[in-house]
């Protein structure tokens, strides 16, 4: 893509952009000589840009107005023109050093950092919890409710808290309970959820042989306490920042946004996709593959810590958000997020 552009129609398509994503209007030949120091005409800039709405950069929503980006445009730029702005301390000082893990659970901190990403880009702040199964498994905790209905408390090492109720084969007494409760916890400690449920199912595979009742009925509790376990999903904070946006005065294009919202598993499915991966990924448009998003852009980093966390953070907002600002701002956000959780 680069080697189709001359350094004049770099130059050309960069100061389009980005006077269009700061004024929200077509910009004409006229606009981009006063504004930029180019050393060339009107007609000049009239040509290289028609070159580039036919290479589809551009287009012109009306026949006499001026040119705005394409995805194709957006993308270019992101990929070859964008100068990043680094954020700064002052984002370091919105998340508040260490109080940022004083006196909050996981969930706490990451719906936190999704305010702090929707306040200091004026967009959508959305942070998707880490997979449970990928969690360090601290302690689990028998509550006996009636005589075969047992509460399970399942705590994370990283402070998250899932709660259900599941139903025993026997009565258990209370003391059985707590002998099951010590005895599970001296096994999983320390193992991630995934491997507490396979050797969960190593053992339940060896429970006939089992001589051992409370043993079976240790582990026979445990697999219903750790099956099917839901993950806990997306934050989304700042969702009607976007509504302030021109793009999204029409009311069709609004309700379809706020069906995205609504439908949180298809933010989870695609923060998932960028779950690992290294550094930045921005989305544009139909590169969602969602039409509910149309129209919209989204800039995510991963975060990670050595406890076995990781999960995605990112800013949505309209196609034209300026993309110097945000990338560099969703990726600090994410170093300061793994660091701060590494420090727990």
């Amino acid at each position: 893509m680069i080697e189709e552009l001359n350094e004049r129609s770099r130059k050309i398509l960069e100061a389009i952009i980005e006077d269009f994503i700061e004024t929200g209007e077509p910009v004409g030949s006229r606009a981009i000589t006063r504004r930029h120091k180019m050393n060339l005409s009107p007609a000049t800039v009239r040509n290289v840009m028609a070159d580039l709405e036919e290479a589809g950069y551009l287009y012109s929503p009306h026949t006499s107005a001026g040119r705005i980006p394409t995805e194709k445009g957006y993308r270019y730029y992101v990929d070859s023109l964008a100068h990043f702005r680094e954020p700064g301390v002052y984002l370091e000082k919105e998340f508040g050093g260490g109080r940022f893990l004083e006196g909050m659970g996981l969930e706490e901190r990451l719906q936190r950092a999704g305010r702090i990403l929707s306040a200091t880009s004026s967009y959508a702040g959305i942070v998707s919890a880490p997979s449970f199964d990928a969690t360090v498994f601290r302690h689990i905790e028998f509550v006996q409710l009636s005589e075969q209905k047992i509460l399970v408390i399942l705590v994370s090492r990283s402070g998250t808290v899932q709660n259900r109720i599941i139903d025993a084969r026997v009565a258990l007494s209370k003391a059985e309970l707590e002998k099951i409760t010590n005895f599970v916890n001296s096994r999983l400690t320390g193992l991630t959820i995934r491997e507490v449920k396979e050797l969960i199912v190593r053992e339940m595979a060896r429970e006939k042989a089992l001589c051992d009742t409370l043993y079976q009925q240790a582990f026979l509790l445990s697999q219903k306490a750790f099956e099917d376990q839901p993950d806990t999903g997306v934050f989304i904070e700042g969702a009607s920042n976007i509504l302030e946006q021109p793009e999204f005065a029409d009311l069709e294009r609004m309700k379809k946004l706020f069906r995205a919202f609504e439908q949180k598993s298809l933010l989870v499915k695609l923060l998932d996709q960028c779950r690992g991966a290294e550094g930045i990924r921005v989305f544009i448009g139909s590169e969602f593959e969602l039409m509910e998003l149309e129209g919209c852009s989204l800039v995510t980093s991963t975060y990670t810590s050595a406890s076995g966390i990781s999960g995605t953070l990112g800013v949505l907002g309209p196609s034209r958000m300026p993309y110097s600002v945000v990338i560099p701002l969703v990726y600090q956000s994410a170093r300061l997020v793994s660091r701060f959780l590494e420090e727990e």
